[in-house]
């Protein structure tokens, strides 16, 4: 299998996991008292997650081990946007992967929909419900044409020849791809090749799309049009959408914000809450969007600027009604 058939069937649900896949014990009663004492709305919701990286040597013995993720607890309702924001090694990705139940937990649990990630038979509604697109759309795309790989997710479960065009119409569609979809993705930019794998999630009918650093190897214009992307798919369409960034100007529309450190959730607010807080993210090697950095400095150059402006309109009106009192 080539690597990007690899990640196409993830994508589509065909699972990795094949008979020889030792599935692990049933969730236990305790596991399942909690969450039928959980909200209702929770749509992603994990307690006490943990997962730990071994490395062996060539004999098989335990050389080291990594605490990826470190008892975290998540609870996200149904439409959220999340940002998970976090330094190289914070656990972000790690964490990403166990919403789709590309990984499942070392310790605790994870569910999804209500579905525990550790229950083989859950694992087909878990990928169904939960879409995943990667760094690299070149190993998500592995159609000659962009109509046929947006259908091939479809095609590939079985859905009817009549729903699999209604699906890549609607999903080219929201993506703004519809004029390419003749072309090859060969001769596509960067950030249009992201909204293609973003629309062969969506020709699946996810109803959560997790994105893992989407926007790592585009330039700045694809990044624009990818993030635009998604937070209208959030808005319009009710989509829960999981965003891991590290570029902090990508996350002011998120309606909350994760950050990781060493596995751990050592912050989380809105954007403006996180923001406000600039030596804390700082502690954790974390920058703030540049229009927040220079709103701090003209705060402690003695305008009375709010904490935690994340637009450049925002900036120019505390800067505008700064200058007004200080005429009165």
């Amino acid at each position: 299998m080539s690597f990007g058939l690899l990640y196409s069937n993830i994508r589509t649900a065909t699972f990795l996991f094949d008979k020889k896949y030792d599935p692990p014990q049933a969730e236990s009663f305790a596991s399942k008292t909690l969450y039928m004492g959980c909200d209702d709305m929770s749509f992603i919701k994990s307690e006490k997650l943990k997962f730990e990286y071994i490395r062996r040597d060539e004999n098989g013995n335990v050389d080291s081990i990594n605490k990826a993720i470190d008892e975290v607890d998540l609870d996200i309702e149904k439409g959220q946007f999340i940002a998970i924001l976090g330094s190289n090694g914070s656990g972000k990705s790690t964490l990403a992967k166990h919403i789709n139940a590309l990984l499942t937990p070392a310790d605790g649990t994870m569910w999804i929909n209500g579905n525990d990630t550790k229950d083989a038979e859950k694992l087909k509604n878990i990928r169904q419900s939960v879409g995943m697109v990667f760094q690299n759309p070149d190993n998500q795309i592995i159609g000659s044409i962009v109509e046929e790989d947006v259908g091939f997710g479809p095609e590939n479960i079985g859905v009817p020849t009549k729903e699999i065009w209604n699906r890549v119409d609607d999903a080219l569609e929201k993506v703004d791809m519809n004029d390419f979809r003749l072309k090859s993705p060969n001769k596509l930019s960067g950030g249009q090749k992201q909204r293609v794998a973003i629309a062969g999630v969506l020709a699946m009918k996810p109803q959560c799309i997790v994105l893992d650093e989407p926007t790592a190897m585009l330039d700045p214009q694809g990044r624009r049009d990818v993030i635009d992307t998604i937070t209208k798919l959030n808005k319009t369409d009710n989509i829960t959408i999981i965003l891991v960034t590290h570029y902090m100007e990508e996350v002011v529309n998120a309606d909350r914000v994760i950050v990781l450190n060493k596995g751990k959730i050592v912050m989380q607010d809105t954007p403006r809450g996180i923001f406000s807080q600039i030596e804390k993210l700082e502690s954790f090697n974390l920058d703030v969007p540049e229009v927040t950095k220079v709103a701090n400095m003209l705060s402690k150059s003695g305008l009375e600027i709010s904490d935690g402006i994340l637009t450049v309109e925002e900036l120019a009106d505390e800067i505008m009604a700064a200058k007004k009192v200080r005429i009165c």
